[in-house]
Formats: structure tokens, C-alpha cells, sequence
């Protein structure tokens, strides 16, 4: 089954069409039609609808040309939660790179040692791809995230340190308010993941140890 959350199918028996909003298992999934209804149905019983004129895959768009008097920017990298344009029980994962380096990605989800690659490849410099999708009101038991960047560029600036994300989301990582995320021209949450260390004051660390 190479269905996935958020494609448009429509029935092979029957007049419905809809929404992919939750995999139930290997052979089975939901689909949620034009009343918000989730239908369970089997996954050999629908069709993919590839010609749906409403569907964006913002994961596709290609990154605008960048003018050669652009500053260079070394940060800017973000994993960004939104949810589905038609269905906001499904949340989208975007990788977000607002620097001027292209990341060469590798996405592993992990559930009860179990490991299943979900994305490997490159998000170009000041673009977004996305990664994942998952049912939003399953945040709970969401998979523990293993993502890897490597920063690569032909400019003359030196990489930094590869990005190592190695997380499970729970509820309280989205209880904060949406922000606008530019890239994807929609609100979302955002995690930044190359946030550079806090700097450690020696002074004050002895004086806290003598305290």
C-alpha cells in the first residue's frame, strides 16, 4: 500500500470520494468524505485521484532562484508541523531551511524498536520539503523522530555542524501558538533545530559551586 495521509482517493464500488486521513493498518485505511464522515475502508477498494486540480504539494515547490547579492545566511533550520489544508485532523512535517546551505536529509521514524526510513534526500537552500504526515489527534503515540542533516555548499563558507534531531513530539511541544511560516505560506508550529548551544559563563559556574 503506497497510500499516504492526505491523498485524494476516490471508491473503485461505490460513488464517494475523499480524503486519506488515518492508516489504520497494512491494508486498511479512512477516508473522510465531503460530510467530515471517516469511512474505514480496505486500501484495494479506492483509487488514487491524480488530476484533483485543488491538491498543492508544497513538498514539490521548486526553491526560487536566489539573486548572486544575497547575503549568505548560516542558520535557519526548523521542522514545521501545519495541518492539512482539507483536514486538520492530519498534520504535515516539513523541513524548513531558511539558510543559504542545501541539507542532505536522512527522516527515520522509530516506534517500540521498529524503524522505518520515511525520507531521505535534499532540501534546497531557502525551501521546504516535507517529510511526514501523522493523525494529529494521535500525537500521543506519535514515533520518536530521527532526523540527520548534513549542511553542503559550493560558496567559500565553512559548514557547520551537522543537525542531529533525535525526539518524540508530545502534546505540550504544540501547545503553543502558530507562528507564519513564510516558506510554506501557511501558520504552523515551528522547532527550531539548529539552535547554537547557550554559552557557558565560567565565572559564574565557580561562584555557584562555592555558593
Amino acid at each position: 500500500m503506497n497510500y499516504k495521509l492526505g491523498d485524494f482517493v476516490r471508491f473503485v464500488d461505490e460513488n464517494l470520494e475523499g480524503y486519506i486521513t488515518r492508516i489504520i493498518d497494512k491494508d486498511t485505511i479512512g477516508v473522510t468524505d465531503a460530510n467530515d464522515f471517516e469511512i474505514p475502508v480496505l486500501a484495494s477498494k479506492v483509487t488514487l485521484v491524480h488530476a484533483d486540480a485543488e491538491i498543492e504539494d508544497l513538498s514539490a515547490r521548486e526553491a526560487a532562484p536566489i539573486p548572486p547579492d544575497t547575503p549568505f545566511i548560516r542558520e535557519g533550520i526548523f521542522l514545521a508541523i501545519i495541518t492539512d489544508q482539507h483536514n486538520s485532523s492530519v498534520a504535515h512535517f516539513h523541513l524548513v531551511n531558511e539558510s543559504s546551505f542545501q541539507l542532505l536529509t536522512s527522516f527515520t521514524a522509530e516506534k517500540g524498536g521498529i524503524f522505518k526510513g520515511e525520507f531521505a534526500g535534499t532540501v534546497a537552500a531557502r525551501s521546504a520539503k516535507k517529510i511526514y504526515s501523522a493523525q494529529l489527534t494521535d500525537i500521543q503515540i506519535w514515533p520518536k523522530f530521527r532526523l540527520e542533516a548534513l549542511f553542503h555548499t559550493q560558496a567559500d563558507a565553512d559548514p557547520p555542524k551537522p543537525v542531529i534531531y533525535h525526539q518524540q513530539l508530545r502534546g505540550r511541544d504544540l501547545s503553543v501558538p502558530k507562528t507564519d511560516i513564510s516558506l510554506l505560506k501557511q501558520k504552523g508550529w515551528l522547532i527550531r533545530l539548529d539552535a547554537p548551544e547557550p554559552a557557558i559563563d565560567a565565572e559564574k559556574l565557580k561562584q555557584s559551586f562555592f555558593k
